[in-house]
């Protein structure tokens, strides 16, 4: 019998093409583009049907599988997902919407599902190799922190992580360069897209590459995003199930009075997902699982000021620019890296039926954090609260069609005290984070210029 195996091509040239463990190892491909799948897999039927009722290491092995099954055997690949998601992404009713809540990993943030799977997995693919592997990774905040404990003390792999000095929270700070060991950290004068510019012209460095085996573990890796897709396929399952989770121990929600705003549910409806969005990885994540099966109407793109995508949605021009800072600072990218993957399954007129752009001022973050806490007692971080916001300006407008509405919470509140407490008062801090603010910060500040990073590198190895 004939057994199919996933491919990987570059967004740039089809005929690349190779196999998960060079796509994940490799990061980057040779000629500058992304890896993507060759075909979106579909759920087999009945785990389709039973999305709802499913656990969440049953949809992450069932969604994982295909893309992974010509490298990581069946029982390694439960392994790996087992010691990676030992956590999940409950599904919480606040207001007359869910919450998704993807801070329930060990650093708040929902980088920490894709960078914990990938760690494991790069162990496993990486079994018996000698020479170690070099991680470069730049991170707008919470991506840094994710990859940095996701790959804490993993054997031969060392991870350096790259952040724009100043313009990420003092929380965040501690998480991506306070670990020490296999982990450094490097503070960049520049902005985000100057940390992404450097690491992705140190891994197509011929010279660096002779020297030394180097890898990454932003978005741009597809490794980090197949993990991605699971929560959004439970997450649309137990909406279409008319279901919701209890509140787990970080969901941020205090009592009040009077009694929260009870949700309409609407069973058998696929849902509308909005998702807070800077580089477009976890957007992208969101696309291939509704490929797959998961039962999900449209997606909403909700960014701050940085409004690439909503621009390009609207216009169908595609004009990258500078990244402005913003009060949601892991979305302050002006050029996200992602979109070639989303131009590389869709074009303009397909990308319209089924994502919707918005964009939200810090002015309406604020007022949105102060809003939901005066009325239901929830706490939003200022991520999250660009997603709610957004939705709410998309419904006044008429464009989310009927179905459940689910906000994607991708950190919890307590990362962005600075922010939120001034509006709403103090915010309960999950033990995870409390023992992260423990932390010193040891980095080394280097200016936004690929020398630099070389130096650095070469200083390591």
């Amino acid at each position: 019998m004939l057994v199919y195996y996933m491919q990987y091509y570059s967004t740039r040239n089809k005929n690349e093409v190779v196999n998960f463990a060079s796509a994940s190892l490799c990061g980057l491909a040779s000629d500058g583009g992304l890896y993507v799948p060759e075909q979106i897999p579909q759920y087999p039927a009945g785990v389709k049907s039973s999305l709802g009722a499913m656990n969440f290491i049953d949809i992450a092995l069932e969604t994982i599988k295909p893309y992974v099954k010509s490298e990581i055997p069946d029982n390694s690949l439960s392994d790996i997902v087992q010691s990676a998601f030992t956590f999940t992404a409950p599904l919480i009713a606040v207001k007359d919407r869910f919450t998704c809540e993807l801070f329930h990993g060990p650093t708040a943030a929902f980088k920490d599902f894709g960078a914990r799977f990938m760690a494991r997995a790069f162990s496993y693919l990486r079994r018996g190799e000698d020479r170690p592997l070099r991680i470069l990774v730049a991170t707008s905040g919470d991506t840094g922190g994710a990859v940095a404990d996701g790959f804490f003390e993993v054997d031969g792999i060392f991870v350096t992580v790259l952040y724009p000095k100043g313009r990420v929270t003092p929380l965040q700070e501690k998480q991506i360069a306070g670990l020490g060991k296999n982990i450094s950290a490097l503070a960049v004068e520049g902005s985000f897209d100057d940390c992404q510019r450097l690491v992705k012209a140190a891994l197509a460095d011929e010279d660096l590459k002779k020297r030394m085996s180097l890898s990454s573990a932003n978005s741009i890796n597809i490794s980090r995003l197949i993990p991605q897709m699971v929560y959004y396929s439970a997450a649309a399952g137990r909406a279409f199930a008319g279901l919701t989770d209890p509140d787990g121990e970080a969901t941020p929600r205090v009592s009040i009075s009077p009694a929260p705003v009870k949700q309409t549910r609407r069973i058998g409806m696929p849902a509308t997902l909005c998702v807070p969005s800077g580089n477009f990885g976890n957007l992208t994540a969101g696309l291939y699982a509704m490929q797959m099966g998961a039962p999900v109407n449209k997606f909403i793109a909700a960014t701050n000021i940085n409004k690439t995508v909503p621009d390009y949605l609207d216009s169908g021009e595609y004009l990258a620019r500078t990244s402005q800072a913003t009060l949601s600072n892991a979305m302050d990218v002006g050029s996200p890296s992602n979109f070639e993957r989303m131009s590389a399954h869709f074009s303009w007129d397909a990308m319209k039926k089924i994502i919707i752009g918005v964009s939200v001022s810090d002015d309406e973050t604020r007022e949105t954090i102060s809003k939901i806490h005066d009325q239901v007692g929830y706490f939003l971080d200022p991520h999250s609260a660009v997603g709610w916001k957004g939705a709410d300006k998309l419904a006044a407008a008429g464009k989310i069609q009927e179905g459940a509405l689910g906000i994607l919470c991708t950190a919890h509140p307590a990362k962005f005290s600075e922010t939120v407490e001034p509006l709403v008062g103090a915010v309960p801090v999950p033990n995870t984070l409390a023992r992260a603010m423990e932390r010193t910060v040891c980095a080394k500040t280097i200016p936004a210029d690929v020398s630099a990073l070389k130096e650095y590198l070469n200083e390591i190895n």
